[in-house]
């Protein structure tokens, strides 16, 4: 079983960065493909970001690529998510996701966090 614990969420002018980190436990974290979404107001919760277990192979959806990184630090159990250049359409609250395949379907999510609030202001 895995639970993980999203962090880094906040208020932040377009523009700018904000890197947010999901803290994982159980020792089954590192075989985990790990991946973020975001939900925003009133719309579906949109996948961003997919890396495999080891964290050699990364994944983006086309509405962040170039802006976004994920990363993962196996030894700390953790997955982070850079983000640059943040746009008020970046508003929204954002979700780590763990799943036994790469998933980029929230369907096929078998974890969620609980989710980090992210403002954008313009």
């Amino acid at each position: 079983q895995v639970q993980l614990v999203e962090s880094g969420g906040g208020l932040v002018q377009a523009g700018g960065s904000l890197r947010l980190s999901c803290a994982a436990s159980g020792r089954t974290f590192s075989s985990y493909p790990m991946g973020w979404f975001r939900q925003a107001p009133g719309k579906e919760r949109e996948f961003l970001a997919a890396i495999n277990w080891s964290g050699g192979s990364t994944y983006y959806a086309d509405s962040v690529k170039g802006r976004f990184t994920i990363s993962r630090d196996n030894a700390k159990n953790t997955v982070y998510l850079q983000m640059n250049s943040l746009q008020p359409e970046d508003t929204a609250v954002y979700y780590c996701a763990a799943a036994p395949r790469i998933a980029t379907m929230a369907a096929d999510i078998s974890h969620w966090g609980k989710g980090t609030l992210v403002t954008v202001s313009s």
